[in-house]
């Protein structure tokens, strides 16, 4: 199979590729960070065809045998050369232990790639015992502009449309774009891996059924200010009791297998981020519409998805603002630039561009601030707030 450049990332993890520091990559499952280390294999090879390469993809059944430490210390070494050792192990927190095994192969100058499914990767022991001698690169699934590239479609609107559609997902290159039913199965299967495999198994759940009733609540609620009162009470009305502490828990295990992606709200008068109340983005927005599926009635909420996962694309810390009893979609930084950014469907009347234009009228600042919508026409600027329609924006790298 073809293996396709994501040119951003190595461009990123290449400046780091023979420094002495461990390179861990994170994302969520089937985003291709796997195929993003055959490209860093390759790219090794090219350049130094003679250099031990010491490949594992922990979720490949020849390394089945592989479980603690132990056994990863005993596999690596007899692979091992006297010099010149590059370590790749994909989906490591298979591993019971992984860190010491790290920490072992570092303290003999091996030059060290994992990659992980679960951002407590790196909150455990891992930090603990290599603090300082790591850097981590996070795997996105495709933004728009690498999706036209991955499928070979011309950027235009019949093309956005599958793309807010059925996401980002780079394994869609292989499946036929026009038939929903095919796009739509394969993603919901990668729901159900994520879900047992990096959720209920990693945390040892029983109550599978609350799990799956608390995505679909998140997939209805995109968007939408979120606590865990307003979950519990939801299930409790659905004849199902369930505490707060257990809502949050359940929350975080999603979360953590960068499944979805909590943000918090800041407010802009008190300048402190709020305490209560979050809302949750889909990383993948295909699998949030393969789980409740793709309806007209949604595409605020769909559009809100898509422009969240367009800015972390393209590395803008991301949270959303409350300025009064108003709402700013998002607030975006990078490079200690920000951004403010409303997000609507269709500018169709004017009451609607008063609404979404006002809202970022009330910050006094000198950041650039945007509305955006899936008009296709370009409205006038008012009052210093530029307007774009979402296919310019989505082939923005900054703002």
């Amino acid at each position: 199979m073809k293996i396709i450049q994501r040119n951003k990332y190595l461009n990123k993890i290449s400046k780091f590729a023979n420094n002495e520091i461990i390179k861990v990559i994170t994302g969520q499952r089937r985003v291709g960070k796997s195929f993003f280390l055959k490209l860093l294999i390759a790219d090794y090879l090219k350049h130094t065809p003679d250099i031990n390469i010491i490949y594992i993809n922990l979720e490949l059944f020849e390394f089945s045998t592989i479980n603690t430490a132990d056994d990863l210390v005993n596999y690596i070494e007899k692979k091992s050369k006297s010099a010149g050792n590059i370590l790749f192990i994909d989906e490591i927190q298979e591993i019971n232990g992984f860190e010491h095994a790290v920490r072992h192969f570092f303290s003999k100058n091996y030059n060290i790639y994992i990659t992980g499914s679960n951002s407590s990767l790196l909150s455990g022991e891992l930090a603990t015992l290599l603090s300082g001698r790591y850097v981590q690169f996070k795997i996105n699934p495709l933004n728009f502009t690498e999706f036209c590239k991955f499928h070979k479609l011309s950027v235009n609107q019949k093309t956005l449309n599958l793309y807010i559609k059925f996401g980002g997902m780079p394994y869609l290159k292989n499946l036929d774009l026009n038939d929903d039913e095919v796009v739509f199965t394969y993603l919901q299967n990668i729901y159900q891996t994520i879900l047992l495999k990096d959720v209920v198994a990693r945390y040892n759940l029983k109550n599978v059924d609350f799990l799956e009733r608390l995505v679909l609540f998140l997939a209805d609620n995109t968007g939408s200010i979120v606590s865990a009162k307003k979950i519990a009470d939801f299930l409790k009305s659905q004849n199902l009791k369930i505490s707060n502490s257990v809502v949050l828990n359940y929350l975080n295990y999603i979360n953590n297998a960068f499944f979805i992606n909590k943000i918090r709200r800041y407010d802009l008068q008190g300048k402190r981020f709020l305490e209560i109340g979050e809302k949750f983005y889909f990383t993948d927005v295909g699998i949030r519409n393969a789980l409740v599926g793709f309806k007209p009635q949604d595409m605020n909420k769909i559009l809100e998805n898509v422009v969240y996962s367009h800015l972390i694309s393209i590395d803008y810390a991301v949270s959303i603002g409350k300025i009064n009893n108003l709402e700013i979609d998002f607030i975006a930084e990078k490079n200690n630039n920000k951004i403010y950014i409303q997000v609507t469907y269709l500018l169709t009347d004017n009451k609607v561009v008063e609404r979404e234009f006002g809202n970022l009228e009330k910050i006094n600042d000198n950041y650039n601030k945007y509305v955006i919508s899936f008009d296709q026409v370009q409205f006038d600027n008012k009052n210093g707030i530029k307007h774009l329609s979402l296919i310019n924006f989505l082939q923005k790298q900054n703002l």
